[in-house]
């Protein structure tokens, strides 16, 4: 819907294209959705689901074996996104290295993005 041709919505990186694909095979997933939703101290939260079809307004994405669905309503806000996946000591997880937040709390949880 917001994409420009040629070019797609987001990109994954091989780890996070790894993990998708992983975490679509085990349960027979055919792909992850990610959104945004209104939450958290920063005024907005990334969402991301389990998905068993796709919604004919969903932007769909797929690199390296891997399937992500961009809700319909989060599209303008996740344009020119990375998904990574990252492993330290502590914690694993997605990150969205995301050119259109312009701020995020100390946690890392919740992003704001530009009055649109």
């Amino acid at each position: 819907m917001f994409g420009i041709p040629g070019k797609q919505a987001v990109t994954i990186t091989p780890k996070a294209a790894a993990q998708i694909v992983k975490l679509m095979q085990s349960d027979g997933h055919e792909g992850l959705r990610i959104g945004v939703k209104k939450g958290g101290c920063a005024g907005m939260e990334y969402t991301m689901e389990y998905v068993d079809s796709t919604d004919p307004m969903d932007e769909v994405v797929e690199q390296d074996g891997a399937r992500v669905m961009i809700a319909p309503m989060a599209q303008m806000f996740l344009f020119g996104t990375e998904i990574d996946y990252e492993t330290s000591l502590l914690e694993s997880g997605f990150k969205f290295n995301n050119p259109n937040v312009t701020e995020a709390c100390g946690c890392g949880e919740s992003i704001k993005f530009a009055d649109m």
